[in-house]
């Protein structure tokens, strides 16, 4: 049978431990803290998508005639779980602040009471989401296709509900559930990103939007698109700035082709299209037409982009 040491390798990482606590929390330890739970979260979503979709995605045994049912008790499960983990990160937030004695139920209670009174809003704009995809891939045969097999839809079901927790005061549960997209599609959504109705990503992996990006409505991205910043201005200590607007407005109805690189609080025009492996850190004007290729910008009726995918 092997031997471990498993005595050394214990003592060694209490000292990382140790040492990780000093560096990083100088007034010590906050004893007793709970984290929020993946695994938990990851249930959640599962139920929630199957409040948003009960016969796309909920149980398959489903029928139409008991969906509301269905809805109302997954519900009314989904919300007590998530009342949980939103009672979890308040508690968090509030003993790194060394707040001991804030009263989080009510604030717990109003932001799980608000996500759940915005859920028809989220299912009209995933609704949005869906029907660009179809309308905005000739490979699409129908709507159900799109909702089950894609991963910008996929992507863009974590991200509205994780913008909603985010808007409401829970940033940590909202960027585990982005997060969780991430893993599972390699779109990478910050839930404090704006994005309009109608957005669609084609193909999708190595997606990148910013925490700070404002995107409107109707538009498209294509694989391994950047809406990042490029620059991160630091505090006289040299950490950085936190919060500042440093990622791309993008307006109405643009196209933005596979492999562009946009950077920097900068606008992209409405109806403007930029072509595939673009590196773009200034502004371009609506209807513009910005090529790889050239370095150029020409009017709508110009020749193709170089990089355009299908």
């Amino acid at each position: 049978m092997a031997d471990f040491d498993i005595g050394a390798i214990v003592r060694d990482l209490n000292e990382a431990r140790r040492q990780w606590r000093q560096a990083h929390r100088p007034a010590g330890e906050v004893r007793g803290i709970e984290f929020p739970s993946r695994d938990a979260l990851a249930t959640i979503l599962g139920q929630l998508k199957g409040v948003l979709f009960p016969l796309r995605l909920g149980p398959p045994d489903l029928r139409q005639e008991s969906e509301d049912f269905h809805v109302a008790h997954s519900l009314d499960t989904a919300l007590h779980a998530l009342l949980r983990q939103v009672r979890i990160e308040l508690r968090y937030s509030a003993a790194l602040r060394h707040l001991t004695h804030t009263d989080i139920e009510p604030q717990a209670l109003e932001a799980t009471r608000a996500f759940g009174a915005a859920l028809p809003g989220i299912r009209t704009l995933l609704d949005s989401d869906v029907i660009a995809a179809f309308q905005g891939d000739p490979a699409a045969r129908s709507v159900d296709e799109v909702l089950l097999c894609y991963p910008g839809i996929h992507a863009m079901i974590h991200y509205r509900l994780a913008h909603c927790l985010y808007g409401l005061g829970l940033p940590l549960l909202a960027r585990i559930i982005a997060e969780q997209a991430h893993a599972e599609t390699g779109i990478d959504i910050h839930p404090g990103a704006t994005i309009g109705a109608g957005f669609f990503i084609d193909h999708g992996t190595g997606v990148v939007i910013g925490e700070t990006a404002v995107i409107g409505q109707r538009v498209r991205l294509y694989q391994a698109v950047t809406l990042g910043a490029k620059r991160f201005p630091a505090n006289v200590d040299g950490t950085l700035q936190k919060g500042l607007p440093r990622h791309p407005v993008v307006e109405d109805d643009v196209v933005i082709y596979a492999g562009a690189t946009v950077l920097g609080r900068i606008t992209i025009g409405k109806g403007a299209v930029i072509g595939g492996n673009v590196w773009l850190t200034h502004d371009v004007p609506a209807g513009a037409r910005v090529a790889q290729a050239a370095s150029r910008e020409d009017d709508l009726g110009a020749s193709d982009i170089s990089g355009e995918s299908a």
